[in-house]
């Protein structure tokens, strides 16, 4: 488990953070969402030690080697040696197993291939953030900290992330807690969120609700939608073989239901968040 408590923070006359509290609990993954500068890398290096915050408290517990491990902003990586090597000199700096299988084991873990002995320069975006992450876990944390790791990616590498997030937090049960910019990316991943905004925590909720808060139109798209005359009652906009309509979360099963009934099958049903209404969310 990782927490903070009532953390702040200036940097001369700027406060980057104030009275910050969050929890992320063993086998939670959690997500803190947030515009550029809203204080995320602020608090990750907090919890990481490398930052000393102005007040407040951290505590960190797991029954891993180290408790913590974590990328911040980009994987700081020595660009001219391979992937193992980054991964030897690592182990050896953290007092961690330096082992060819130990090395080989971490590789398989985040889904790197042994074959590759060319430095990590030549490496997309993807595999050094999987690199990161292996470096990370060496030492076996009870908890992981990601710095905004879906920057820089293209869909498939984003994809490839989460899976790998999702599969981490299944197999090894530690708490891990990211920060990102994106929050459809985060809301696939993550069961609970904080919402950060000029270094305040705005609201904290399961994602399932504060999603649903922040929705006020959806895009449904299928075969004929455009035939479903009805839909004009939800100020519908037609795009393609896609509806955006204006509709509650509870309306929606039942226009759902209804297109069915006058067979047009549905798709996909997406939902249209309201950025401006998520950072204007108050306090829980």
């Amino acid at each position: 488990m990782i927490s903070c408590t009532h953390i702040s923070k200036h940097y001369g006359n700027v406060l980057a953070l104030s009275d910050v509290s969050m929890q992320c609990k063993k086998g939670e993954i959690y997500g803190l969402v947030g515009a550029n500068g809203a204080g995320k890398t602020t608090l990750f290096k907090i919890l990481l030690g490398l930052v000393t915050a102005d007040s407040g408290t951290v505590e960190i517990t797991g029954d891993g080697t180290k408790k913590i491990g974590g990328i911040i902003e980009k994987p700081a990586l020595y660009p001219y040696l391979s992937a193992q090597e980054n991964l030897r000199l690592f182990a050896k700096i953290q007092g961690a197993d330096a082992s060819e299988t130990t090395v080989e084991n971490a590789l398989k873990q985040v889904g790197l291939p042994l074959h590759r002995t060319d430095p990590v320069r030549n490496f997309s975006m993807g595999m050094k953030q999987r690199l990161g992450i292996a470096v990370a876990l060496l030492n076996n944390p009870s908890c992981l900290l990601l710095d905004e790791p879906f920057s820089g990616l293209d869909p498939m590498g984003i994809e490839a992330l989460k899976k790998l997030i999702l599969q981490l937090a299944e197999r090894t049960n530690m708490a891990i807690l990211i920060s990102s910019h994106i929050i459809e990316v985060l809301s696939s991943v993550c069961s609970k969120l904080s919402i950060i905004h000029e270094g305040t925590i705005i609201q904290t909720g399961t994602t399932n609700n504060i999603l649903a808060a922040c929705t006020k139109r959806y895009t449904l798209c299928g075969k004929n939608i455009q035939q479903a005359s009805f839909l004009a009652e939800y100020d519908a906009i037609h795009v393609g073989q896609c509806m955006s309509i204006s509709a509650t979360t509870e309306e929606i099963p039942e226009i759902i239901l209804k297109l069915t009934q006058q067979q047009i099958s549905i798709t996909s049903c997406k939902p249209e968040l309201d950025v401006q209404q998520l950072f204007n969310l108050k306090r829980s």
